[in-house]
Order: structure tokens, then sequence, then C-alpha cells
């Protein structure tokens, strides 16, 4: 655990990290909805040279539903952010937002979040 988030350090290479997580999540119930690759963007935006790292925005969309009925600004907390990068070693490194960092404070929020940080760590786990 860090302090912003799940995290595990794996045996897979970048690529096969990457090729995994879609599987992992859906069987969790997630989704992607979005995939920001931040090493093409510095290139282009900064022409600036970065090691190889993804954010993957994944939705769980029943409790992404049950969590706006409950208070609409907890949107600002998602998605579910899952960032995978390339360590210094050649291989993949892959955090997940914790959600209840996220709301902390927000007690009506706590059992939505308990759960999807629970569907969140086993999805790190069988990474391996």
């Amino acid at each position: 655990m860090s302090q912003r988030g799940i995290r595990k350090e794996t045996r897979l290479n970048f690529e096969d990290a990457l090729t995994k997580l879609p599987t992992l999540l859906k069987d969790e119930g997630f989704g992607i909805l979005t995939e920001i690759d931040v090493r093409d963007t510095l290139r282009e935006k900064l022409d600036v040279e970065f090691r190889r790292y993804r954010i993957l925005g994944a939705c769980h969309p029943p409790f992404a539903h049950a969590a706006l009925l409950t208070d609409l600004e907890v949107g600002l907390a998602m998605p579910c952010n899952v960032v995978v990068y390339e360590d210094d070693r050649g291989r993949a490194v892959v955090m997940a937002v914790d959600p209840l960092t996220v709301i902390a404070g927000d007690e009506r929020l706590t059992d939505i979040a308990t759960e999807l940080r629970a569907r969140l760590s086993r999805v790190l786990e069988r990474l391996v």
C-alpha cells in the first residue's frame, strides 16, 4: 500500500501487465473507460522522453451509479484510476486508487468504497 493507493510490483513486463489487466478488471465488474499513454503525451506535448506509463480509467457501473445517487460530487473521484508503469528493471508496477482515501470523511460512501477497494486489491493480487 502506498499513501496514494494500492500498489503491486509485478514480475511481468509492461506489455504483459497491460494485456492481463482488462480481463482481471472485468472479472471484478470493471470496464475501462479511458486509457492515457503518458509517455506518448509527454513526447507529443513537451518533446521529452519518459518511461512507459499508462493510466486506465476503470469504472464499475453499479457502484458508480450507487455512489452518484448518494452524492453527485463523488464524480470528481471517478473513474477509479489504475496506473501501470515500467520500473528501472523493466518490470511493471501497478497501482490503483484507494477509494477509501478518496471518499475519506463521507460515511455514506464507506460501504461502496470498501467493496471497490477489495475488488481492486484482488485485481492487483492476481497480477503475478
